[in-house]
C-alpha cells in the first residue's frame, strides 16, 4: 500500500487500527471508520456512539492502544443505569474451532467486561468501527 518501508513486507511487525483501516479500504473490505480516544477514561463518552454503531448493524470494532498492548475487538455494548456499562470483548488471538460458546467464555477468549476494567484509563485508544461500504457487500451479508 506504500505506507510502510520496504522491509515491513513479510516481517512480523504489528499493525494498529489505523493500518487495519487502510488495509480494509485498500483491499475492498468493510469500511473502517476511525475514532481516536486520547485517554481510556474518555471511552465512557464514546459508549453511545458504540451502542448506535452496533444497533445500526455495524460490525466488530478493532481496538488498539499505546500503554494498553492487549489486543481486543468489541462485539457489543450494554448500557446500564447511571454510568454502569459493559463491553463484549473478544480476544482476536483465538484460533481453532471451539466445541461450544461456553468453552470460549470459560477460557477468557470472549466475555462481558465492565468498561473501567477493560481499558487502561491512561492509554490512548484508536477504534476502527467496521461497516458495509457497498451494495455488493450488503447483498453478500443477506
Amino acid at each position: 500500500m506504500g505506507d510502510k518501508p520496504p522491509g515491513f513486507r513479510g516481517s512480523r511487525s504489528w499493525i494498529g487500527c489505523v493500518e487495519a483501516s487502510l488495509c480494509l479500504d485498500h483491499f475492498g473490505g468493510p469500511q473502517g471508520r476511525l475514532c481516536h480516544v486520547p485517554r481510556g477514561a474518555g471511552l465512557q463518552g464514546e459508549l453511545e456512539r458504540l451502542y448506535s454503531h452496533f444497533a445500526g448493524g455495524g460490525g466488530p470494532v478493532m481496538v488498539g492502544g499505546d500503554a494498553d498492548a492487549q489486543s481486543k475487538a468489541l462485539l457489543g455494548v450494554c448500557l446500564g443505569p447511571g454510568t454502569e456499562a459493559y463491553v463484549l470483548v473478544l480476544d482476536p488471538h483465538f484460533w481453532g474451532a471451539p466445541k461450544n460458546p461456553s468453552e470460549l467464555q470459560a477460557a477468557g477468549w470472549v466475555g462481558w467486561r465492565e468498561v473501567g476494567a477493560a481499558f487502561d484509563r491512561n492509554s490512548f485508544y484508536n477504534l476502527c468501527l467496521t461497516s458495509c461500504n457497498s451494495q455488493k457487500q450488503q447483498h453478500a451479508l443477506r
